[in-house]
């Protein structure tokens, strides 16, 4: 969809230049939800792909995604990473939440992580895969200063982060100790590649980094809920901590009713703790 109301489109190559950013502006990357409906209060474009930004670092604390690296790019690493890091037993993962997200191929090779991150909807797969495995979110200020903030704390209801006006996203961090952990993937959908009504995925950590069982919820719920266990939890531990998610924060939309996605999550992160167990 073209947006006649722009301007201007700015494509900025140092940091310096991607401020100021005013009610009008916009920051482009992949642009795939930005392009799909009418944007009429838009003046202006700053295209970050322009920064230049290596899409995936992978290093011995973990792998940097940058906010501009593609779906394709990052599910690429299922296939990458088993010989590059046999150890990171978390690889499937990455196209496994790639998958969840409701896209062709061609939509792949342009959206976005950080498009995806910043959207903040209940379906949105990175968010599944992010806060499953620790990321921690690199937060550019306009006056220079960095932030930084883990996944489940900046998507705060649906479509609504903690991204104050004028701050990009610039990268996401995951560690290497939830790159070694086994992981449990599951996901419910009204068609087998529609939009993710439900997705639980669960992640058991090396016994060297402490054996731990987490939990995550997305999709679901309006915004992530991680829970970590010492170890396998015990059927009221599970049951205390899915309880422990408000009723208001159960999505309610057409791809399914609360009821259905709590009484789905409790189910699926049963079978994700039964199969690390």
């Amino acid at each position: 969809m073209d947006i006649p109301t722009v301007e201007v489109v700015d494509t900025p190559t140092r940091r310096a230049e991607v401020w100021p950013l005013g009610p009008g502006d916009a920051v482009l990357a992949g642009g795939t939800w930005l392009f799909s409906e009418p944007q009429v209060h838009l003046r202006r474009l700053v295209d970050i792909t322009t920064l230049g930004w290596i899409p995936v670092t992978v290093d011995e604390s973990g792998i940097e995604i940058a906010a501009t690296c593609t779906v394709e790019e990052l599910a690429n690493l299922s296939r990458q990473l088993p010989d590059q890091r046999p150890d990171w037993l978390a690889a499937p993962l990455f196209r496994q939440c790639a998958g969840a997200l409701k896209a062709s191929f061609k939509v792949w090779k342009t959206a976005t992580v950080g498009g995806n991150l910043c959207l903040s909807f209940p379906a949105g797969s990175m968010i599944s895969l992010c806060s499953a495995l620790d990321g921690r979110l690199v937060i550019w200020g306009p006056d220079g200063v960095d932030r930084q903030l883990p996944v489940p704390e900046f998507v705060t209801a649906a479509a609504r982060n903690r991204l104050a006006p004028a701050e990009v996203l610039r990268s996401v961090h995951l560690p290497a100790v939830a790159l070694r952990a086994r992981t449990a993937y599951r996901k419910v959908a009204p068609s087998a590649r529609g939009r993710s009504g439900v997705v639980v995925i669960g992640r058991r950590d090396a016994v060297a980094d402490g054996g731990r069982l987490t939990v995550s919820i997305t999709g679901a719920t309006v915004r992530p809920y991680v829970f970590t266990f010492a170890g396998p939890p015990a059927e009221d531990e599970l049951r205390g901590a899915h309880a422990s998610i408000p009723d208001n924060d159960w999505t309610d939309d057409a791809h399914g009713d609360p009821d259905w996605r709590a009484a789905m999550a409790l189910l699926l992160a049963r079978q994700v703790c039964a199969e690390l167990t």
